[in-house]
């Protein structure tokens, strides 16, 4: 299932199925088939976003790992991050917000 996140003064968005359901779930939504997230909602959900994303983050010097000669190398991630997955999201809410439109999925 794709989720496909809809709002006049932002072009559509679409997550797959895990994604926008922990999204959802961040900022304290439903994760049905259908919803919709009002202006006046929408400051509360960047905030909860925000706030999962820096706790997500790594401590700061703990990237680095020391190879077979001690020498310092960056550890490589394949895995996509909150922040990298919610920063789309976080700037539709930011417009739709400025706009005062709602944000609406499923339908």
């Amino acid at each position: 299932m794709l989720y496909t996140f809809k709002s006049p003064a932002a072009g559509n968005l679409i997550m797959l199925q895990p994604n926008g359901e922990r999204v959802l779930e961040i900022i304290g939504k439903d994760s049905g088939a259908k919803g919709i997230i009002l202006p006046e909602q929408m400051p509360g959900a960047i905030a909860a976003l925000e706030s999962a994303m820096a706790q997500e983050e790594p401590p700061p010097g703990s990237a680095a790992v020391s190879d077979k000669t001690g020498n310092a190398t960056q550890q490589q991630s394949d895995a996509v991050s909150l922040r990298q997955r919610a920063a789309p999201f976080i700037d539709m809410l930011k417009r739709c917000h400025a706009a005062g439109k709602e944000i609406v999925w499923g339908v």
